[in-house]
């Protein structure tokens, strides 16, 4: 394991650490103060909600509280702590692939485990209509507006690579640390709305709308992998030039391996980004449905007795109570 990022990147660069291999890269890690404090921080507060919501008597879904501890934090843990965060100070892909964790797959995981319901509904009444107002706030419904988000996102990859950020925050500690959070938060203004149950996204952005937000948003977030993996001038490459070990590739085909990892995380994630929406779909449809069933059953007068019978024949309803079209939905409301 290996300590102070700083300290291990002047380690690597001079010599003193053995060449990247899988089992390496598996095996080394580092600890990142900031990092651990904040993935503690969210796994207490999710586990402290999950569990005033049981002793209400209520229930919160394993699948939710797995996907935000494993693939959320994990990915947290992996990006900052991991064999990654050992050699991103020497090599361009191992950095390129943590920033893609902190602003794709982190916030997916996070998102999946849905924290702004669980906030609603573990808090005390008082507190949980003023997450409901900050949710819904002007400033909140800026930044997570469609499309605005999806901006940001993108805007925030390029600005990292393509501005002096990426470079000065590789030889700023601090700075290094605001960029970690800088790409998870521009992540989470994204899916996170998205995904919630809670009612963060304006009216117009049922279901349909936000799976083709999602299909587009997949597109968007291949332009930065695609950018860096056939761009000619290297990113920070002074940096890497001066610090590279003699067993690592060339500086140029380092880059081109970050910008290929790149493309491919984000391709792969943009999947069951898709696959999690349209399961949510399914099921508010099924919902939908059968909660109108049981309010045509309940307003439906029952048949009159025919005398000389025993029990009334079972009514037959016209198709347009029984159907489940526009068509259909459109004569009810008229009649």
């Amino acid at each position: 394991m290996t300590g102070d990022p700083t300290t291990a990147a002047s380690a690597l660069s001079a010599g003193q650490l053995a060449e990247l291999t899988a089992g390496r890269l598996l095996s080394s890690w580092q600890l990142d103060i900031p990092a651990l404090l904040l993935i503690a921080a969210l796994a207490m507060s999710y586990g402290w909600g999950v569990r005033r919501v049981q002793r209400r008597g209520g229930r919160w879904p394993f699948a939710r509280a797995a996907a935000f501890a494993v693939l959320g934090l994990g990915a947290l843990t992996v990006a900052t702590m991991s064999g990654l965060a050992v050699y991103d100070h020497v090599l361009f892909w191992p950095a390129a692939v943590q920033n893609i964790l902190l602003d794709l797959v982190a916030p997916l995981g996070l998102a999946l485990g849905d924290p702004l319901r669980l906030a609603v509904e573990a808090l005390p009444e008082g507190a949980a209509a003023r997450v409901r107002r900050t949710m819904t706030g002007r400033l909140v419904r800026v930044l997570t507006f469609p499309l605005v988000s999806t901006v940001l996102v993108l805007a925030t990859e390029l600005t990292v690579y393509f501005t002096p950020y990426f470079a000065t925050a590789l030889r700023v500690g601090w700075l290094h640390q605001l960029m970690y959070l800088h790409l998870l938060v521009a992540g989470c203004l994204f899916v996170v709305p998205v995904l919630t149950r809670e009612q963060t996204l304006p009216a117009w952005c049922t279901h349909p709308v936000r799976a083709a937000l999602v299909f587009l948003d997949g597109i968007v977030d291949a332009v930065p992998g695609l950018v860096v993996m056939t761009h000619g001038t290297l990113i920070a490459g002074a940096w890497y030039l001066h610090h590279a070990p003699s067993w690592s590739p060339d500086v140029q085909h380092d880059q081109q391996i970050g910008g290929g990892a790149m493309l491919g995380i984000a391709e792969l994630t943009a999947l069951p980004f898709l696959l999690a929406l349209l399961y949510q779909w399914a099921r508010a449809e099924r919902l939908q449905t059968a909660a109108l069933d049981r309010r045509l059953d309940a307003e439906l007068p029952p048949a009159a007795a025919v005398p000389g019978q025993d029990e009334a024949p079972e009514r037959v309803r016209p198709w347009w109570e029984t159907e489940q079209n526009e068509v259909a939905a459109r004569i009810r409301r008229q009649r």
